[in-house]
């Protein structure tokens, strides 16, 4: 099949059907061999090798996978009445759900949906297996979240004995026979179009954006497609009477710089199709946090500190699997009409103790404990560094060792009877609020 296939490289009439594989040669609408309309024809097919995967409607893909009955419902996964929509399967979509919808408002939208709560330890277990299979097919691999990420398929022909294109197209058949899901790819020169082109003809879609064609097809695209361009600065730009990429790119780098400074760099090279960056398969975490939404709005002390410190505990463990710790820690807050509040604090050392993060939280949100009602709280770590220089011996708090000790105790008891084995008194006997559901991780 390669060797048919590379005798009419970059032929625009020359492609492969997505569903069967085979060549396709000429202009038909439909698979000579199988009669499938998804074919997939390019004129630089099969010279570009930078592919940006996404799952689609991950959440919602595995519990409609692990529920067949659920397969023609609207289904959103989120977090209860007063949390917010994690993932909406394609059919609440249409009906006007959205992700970070506040729970309410989806329901409001789609009165018929299926509510699941999320259960990140079984989405976490699918994405690896779908990690695993990206990693069979290159090392370059540079993941964005649990359910998407970057490939370079340069320089695997010789292995797989097939062009990228058609590398990419066999692995988005083998995730949806072999682990249930679909996946839509998009593939390009450069990471900033292979991930725009993911985003097209969702789901199971396979988009291409050529080096030819980037900057007429971006030139009819809104700034909003830009990376880093959100809402904020969206509007700014529109104050400025810019809304097109075209407008971009009949400005010159000084002046955009002038007015936007290292940002106006990145919209001239954006624009015009210009982004350098490699795929990365070493992509380090800038912080470890865990949060929870309240089913009421809290305000005071006596409700928020056991919440405080259980989210302690959770980015605690976290740190400690992975073998790292963090120098700054972060409070957030979501007042009840949505506006968040976050407070830092950098510690002398890296920790990874719940005690010294609860404790230095609990310093920070006891200047936010004045009458303002909060639907969510949530506590991390940010400068994250490895484990061995976390936590030395204090010489003006003699008491910190023995918190440590104490905690390393509780840590032992709880991995051999179980994280409910042992509770501080903050948390014991607090309610459902004071153990956040495990979709809080991040």
């Amino acid at each position: 099949m390669f060797a048919a296939m590379s005798a009419s490289v970059n032929d625009p009439s020359h492609g492969f059907c997505r569903d069967c594989l085979s060549p396709q040669h000429g202009g038909g609408m439909r698979c000579r061999a199988c009669g499938s309309p998804r074919l997939i024809r390019h004129p630089e097919l099969y010279a570009l090798a930078i592919a940006h995967i996404d799952c689609d409607a991950f959440y919602a893909a595995v519990e409609k996978r692990d529920n067949p009955a659920l397969k023609d419902r609207p289904v959103i996964v989120g977090g209860g009445k007063r949390g917010v929509v994690s993932t909406a399967c394609y059919i609440a979509r249409i009906n006007g759900v959205r992700s970070a919808m506040p729970m309410f408002k989806a329901l409001e939208a789609c009165p018929g949906a299926v509510v699941i709560k999320p259960d990140m330890e079984k989405y976490v277990r699918v994405g690896r297996e779908v990690r695993a299979m990206m990693q069979a097919l290159t090392p370059l691999v540079e993941p964005l979240s649990i359910d998407e990420a970057f490939l370079d398929l340069s320089g695997t022909e010789r292995l797989h004995g097939q062009p990228p294109a058609l590398v990419l197209a066999r692995f988005t058949r083998a995730v949806e026979k072999e682990i249930g899901i679909t996946v839509s790819a998009g593939l390009s020169y450069c990471k900033f179009l292979a991930k725009i082109a993911s985003d097209f003809r969702k789901p199971r879609g396979f988009s291409v954006i050529g080096q030819d064609e980037a900057v007429g097809f971006l030139a009819e695209q809104p700034v909003t497609m830009i990376w880093g361009v959100g809402k904020a600065f969206a509007a700014t730009l529109e104050q400025d009477g810019i809304r097109m990429i075209s407008q971009l790119q009949r400005m010159e780098r000084g002046e955009l710089m002038r007015r936007y400074g290292t940002m106006g760099d990145r919209l001239y090279r954006l624009s015009r199709g210009q982004d350098e960056r490699r795929v990365e398969p070493d992509h380090d975490a800038k912080s470890v946090s865990a949060e929870t939404t309240f089913d009421t709005d809290l305000a005071t002390a006596a409700d928020l500190v056991p919440i405080l410190r259980a989210l302690s505990e959770k980015v605690s463990a976290r740190l400690k699997k992975a073998g790292i710790a963090g120098r700054t820690v972060v409070l957030k807050l979501k007042t009840h009409d949505f506006k968040i509040r976050t407070r830092n604090r950098q510690l002398g050392d890296p920790t990874r103790l719940a005690d010294r993060i609860f404790q230095t939280g609990l310093q920070l949100l006891e200047k936010e404990t004045d009458g303002t009602k909060y639907r969510l709280l949530g506590i991390g770590v940010s400068d994250l560094s490895a484990a061995d220089r976390a936590d030395p011996p204090d010489l003006i708090d003699v008491q910190s060792r023995k918190r440590a000790l104490a905690e390393g105790a509780i840590d032992a008891l709880r991995d051999k009877f179980g994280k409910k084995a042992v509770e501080t008194g903050y948390t014991f006997g607090k309610g459902r609020n004071a153990r956040p559901p495990e979709d809080a991780d991040h």
